[in-house]
């Protein structure tokens, strides 16, 4: 016969052996204490099953309440167990325990003729442990879990019950798991049990937030990693910083933590409250038998804003590009919506925006110009960067400045567990990285370097005018990032890159990049998280002038900001993720000056004087899950921009063109004092629906203001573009986008497709007035235009993430129109009608493909077509007071020829052993492989009265290369 003693023993048992329940462990301790005049009552649930057993005893029945005795007792600073001895000692109570409960936890507390329950309830609010008293004075302690001696309400109704587990699991976030064809050498590690929390009477819910961030042993964060809950088929990826959020059960779960490259771990999950873990992980050697291309390839369905896209530096290892370098940024251009005016240009036009639309941030310092050799190479080395996060959509609500998208660039952390490095070799560059550990498992230091030797290429082109040319380029990099404990990170970055070039004999052209950023990520608790950000960017360029007359000179531009930035993280409940912060930025132009070099110059000096503006912000944004199938991302961004003084201000004649003629006053402005303000607020607003658990739709709107701008009359991004800020002649670009698409993921995520379309509208769009000088000019607001700007299209990509072969197949449609309308013909652009703008490219179509014939080798391909972009012929000559002149058309109303290239390459990895020093692979590359003459620019010349169109190429042969890479 099963006796209350048998089973009282039963469950000290299980309370002495564990130290934990289950959700079955729960259910049976309820019904171990549940007692009638005649009845036990056992129920326990297994595997979705409940079993009621009915116990009958004839035998004393004992009710568990509090004792009537009062008792006075006064302890400080006093170990939890000497308190219970000390109770022990003064009355009849005795308790049941396991020591290692109580981790040596001090407490206080004078209490005076009070019962023992309210002494209990006192020293153990803070910890994990709850209390049952029996009237045989008996107390016995419980870990987490709560012992109850009244069923619930519905207890025997299994339905209920069933509704309320399928209803947790309903809620938590639902994952497909990706299983990758892979030996793993390592199998999984178990870690320690870890107890959030404790059961509350007053708070019984069925789930409870689980967050916190996933680091490698050297500190470097693990994105894409999947968090798994066993046996309940829910889970999560962490994000770009490793951070993840799930909700989990109540009670008892097994967490497992599965990405490619880490060592796969399983803890053991007891909760009862919101509360964080932080997983640290281990590297391990996969040895792979297909190639597995996979960044959460579900968060495009996922997620609720439109127009991302991730790239991984590791992508980029594989892809044929020019002479055999790495480059993200050009991997970009291969995505949908983003283009380059041609061959070799600098810069991005990102949904038919301008190339100064766009925030390219390298750890939060903006990158005014990122490339080496106008456009040929990107200023970052591969090797040093982790990725890039581009958002041409729906921008995010703490950025903000740029019309059209956000290229932000994360470096890696350095290696804080040993010494790592990596470099390559190649027939016009070289790069080198270095992880240096400072302080084990805590701090460390990245440096990298890269440099260019590519004279030796112009000498021996068969071009006398280019014997003396001379080309090179360098950039370093150098980042520190450091643990100080687990809630506080600090990282910091420094960068510097420099062009110099000289084509001809007497000029020599140099620019540069310069940055630095200092950021403190500090974690407040479970809910707030936060980052302090400083950032410092600098570019400018040179002109040194050496001439056979006496005309020497040096000429120079540079532009600086310092930006602070405070963003913080709160999270509200499962079903708002706010972020909030604010920022503020100081800008300082020297817009050029010019000063002769050497004595008989006769080159008169000029400096155009400097300008200065801040711009701040105020943003929040809110992460909405109103249900399963519909996630809002909503923000708001106000922005204020104000131009200082020093300066004078330029007055003209309302209702006339701006000329030195028509100028009709100047107005003084001290240091720093406002000139002119603008600003207004940006709405940013995006849902997603699930039509299906892989089927997405998403809708999102998004405006913005822009107070710098770029001063050019060239097509693509030169050297000597001058940037300019807003002030009471030249007004802040402003713009609006709409965006709609569908998102669907198929066979586990192996297979994505997407197809997006948008529209944007844009106003005070600047342009330059025909013949116009931008360079070294004091009143640039008569040469210029504003006007308005319109873009559309729609972006197919069909990707293939897992299997031998791999890649992806993107298509854009899109147009980009301006318009240049004024009551004075001077001012208006082809009679104030829209026209295409001068990166117009309606089709735009790549192809890239990876087939991977053995786990060391493997064949990649690159296709690239594109309509020509839009160019302005001339249509005829006429003859006037006997001189000869051209008769141009419209504005860009012909275009040059489309553009198509086929790349090919060959790459091969050195074995996989795992005790070698070093790990490298070749790449042999072909770029151009048809040896296309796809021209760069069309021009014209007159020769004899005859006008003569000629063409210019960068690439008009096939481009071979070989680079041998290693990584130590």
């Amino acid at each position: 016969m099963l006796t209350l003693k048998r089973l009282q023993s039963l469950y000290l048992v299980l309370i002495f052996k564990n130290g934990i329940f289950s959700e079955d462990a729960l259910f049976f301790n309820t019904c171990v204490f549940y007692m009638t005049n005649n009845y036990f009552f056992f129920k326990k649930l297994c595997s979705s099953v409940f079993f009621l057993v009915i116990l009958s005893t004839y035998g004393q029945t004992e009710k568990s309440s509090d004792s009537t005795e009062l008792f006075s007792i006064s302890f400080e600073n006093t170990n939890i167990k000497d308190v219970l001895t000390k109770i022990e000692e003064s009355t009849s109570f005795k308790f049941f325990y396991v020591d290692s409960w109580f981790n040596n936890r001090l407490v206080s507390g004078n209490y005076s003729k009070v019962r023992v329950s309210k002494i209990l309830e006192d020293i153990f609010k803070e910890t994990e442990l709850n209390f049952y008293l029996l009237t045989n004075e008996k107390i016995i302690l419980t870990r987490n879990n709560i012992i109850y001696d009244q069923l619930p309400n519905g207890f025997f109704n299994v339905n209920n019950r069933t509704n309320e587990i399928e209803n947790t699991v309903s809620n938590a976030q639902p994952i497909t798991p990706v299983f990758y064809n892979s030996k793993r050498i390592s199998g999984s590690v178990k870690l320690e049990t870890v107890h959030i929390g404790k059961a509350d009477k007053e708070n019984n819910r069925p789930s409870y937030l689980l967050q916190g961030y996933v680091r490698k042993k050297n500190g470097e964060p693990i994105p894409d990693l999947s968090i798994l809950v066993k046996a309940k088929g829910i889970g999560t990826v962490t994000d770009a910083n490793g951070y993840y959020k799930l909700d989990l059960p109540t009670g008892q779960n097994t967490l497992l933590a599965r990405a490619m490259g880490i060592q796969d771990v399983e803890r053991e999950v007891v909760i009862y409250n919101d509360g964080s873990i932080d997983f640290e992980l281990t590297e391990s050697i996969e040895l792979l038998d297909e190639v597995v291309v996979e960044a959460d390839a579900a968060r495009n369905v996922e997620q609720a804003i439109t127009g991302t896209t991730q790239i991984d530096t590791e992508e980029s290892k594989n892809i044929p590009l020019v002479l055999g370098e790495r480059d993200i940024l050009q991997i970009a251009t291969t995505l949908p919506g983003i283009t380059t005016a041609g061959e070799g240009a600098s810069g991005f036009n990102v949904r038919g925006g301008k190339t100064d639309q766009n925030l390219i941030l390298l750890d939060n310092a903006v990158v005014y110009n990122p490339s080496h050799f106008f456009g040929i190479f990107q200023a970052l080395n591969p090797f040093t960067t982790k990725g890039v996060n581009i958002y041409k959509g729906n921008i995010p609500a703490e950025y903000g400045g740029r019309l059209s998208s956000v290229f932000d660039i994360v470096t890696k952390d350095s290696n804080t567990d040993k010494f790592s490095g990596e470099a390559s070799i190649g027939p016009v560059t070289s790069n080198l990285a270095l992880e240096i550990p400072l302080v084990k498992e805590k701090s460390s230091l990245m440096l990298g370097a890269r440099g260019a030797y590519s004279d030796w290429i112009l000498r021996s082109l068969d071009e006398e005018s280019l014997n003396n040319s001379t080309a090179s380029f360098y950039d370093g990099i150098i980042k520190y990032n450091s643990k100080l404990n687990e809630n506080n990170d600090i990282r910091a970055t420094g960068y510097y890159s420099r062009d110099a070039f000289s084509i001809t004999s007497d000029s020599i052209y140099n620019y540069s990049n310069r940055g630095f950023s200092l950021r403190w990520d500090r974690k407040f608790n479970e809910k707030n998280t936060g980052s302090l950000i400083i950032a410092n960017s600098q570019y400018k360029f040179n002109i040194d002038f050496d001439g056979e007359a006496n005309n020497d000179f040096g000429l120079g531009y540079k532009i600086d900001e310092t930006e602070l930035k405070l963003k913080l993280k709160y999270l509200l409940d499962e079903r708002h993720n706010l972020t909030y912060g604010l920022s503020g930025k100081y800008y300082g132009v020297n817009p050029g000056n010019i000063s002769p070099e050497g004595s008989e110059s006769v080159i008169q000096p000029l400096t155009i004087p400097k300008e200065s503006a801040l711009e701040s912000a105020l943003f929040i944004a809110d992460e909405f899950k109103i249900d399963d199938r519909i996630l809002l991302d909503v923000g708001l961004r106000y922005s204020f921009y104000a131009a200082l003084g020093k300066s004078i201000q330029r007055i003209y004649e309302n209702g006339v063109p701006r000329s030195e003629s028509t100028q009709i006053d100047t107005k003084e402005y001290g240091n720093n004092e406002v000139i002119k303000t603008y600003g207004g607020p940006e709405f940013r607003a995006s849902v997603r629906y699930f039509l299906k658990p892989d089927l997405s739709i998403k809708a999102s709107f998004n405006n913005g203001y822009q107070f710098i701008h770029t001063l050019s009359n060239n097509t693509t991004v030169s050297p000597i573009d001058t940037w300019k800020l807003s002030d009471t002649n030249i007004k802040p670009q402003q713009g609006n986008q709409y965006s709609l698409g569908l998102y669907q993921n198929l066979k586990d995520n192996e297979f994505e497709i997407s197809l997006e379309g948008y529209y944007k509208t844009a106003k005070n769009v600047l342009d330059f007035k025909t013949g116009a000088k931008l360079l070294l000019n004091e009143t640039i607001e008569t040469e210029v235009l504003q006007g308005d700007g319109k873009a559309y299209g729609v972006e197919f990509l069909a990707r293939k993430n897992r299997g031998r072969l791999n890649g992806w197949l993107s298509y854009t449609y899109s147009r980009s129109l301006q318009k240049f309308d004024s009551e004075f013909s001077e001012e208006r652009i082809n009679n104030g009608e829209f026209f295409p703008s001068n990166y117009d490219k309606p089709h735009d179509l790549s192809l890239i493909a990876n087939y991977k014939f053995t786990r060391r080798y493997s064949a990649s391909a690159n296709f690239v077509y594109q309509t020509g972009r839009p160019v302005t012929y001339p249509i005829g000559t006429f003859r006037f007071n006997n001189a000869d002149f051209v008769a141009y058309s419209n504005r860009n109303e012909f275009r040059i020829p489309d553009y198509f290239r086929l790349d090919l390459g060959i790459n091969i990895e050195g074995n996989h052993k795992i005790k070698k020093f070093a790990h490298s692979f070749w790449t042999i590359s072909v770029y151009n492989v048809l040896g296309r003459n796809n021209p760069y620019s069309v021009f014209f010349v007159t020769e004899n009265g005859e006008v003569k169109a000629l063409q210019s190429s960068i690439f008009a042969v096939p481009i071979p290369s070989i680079t041998y890479n290693f990584k130590f």
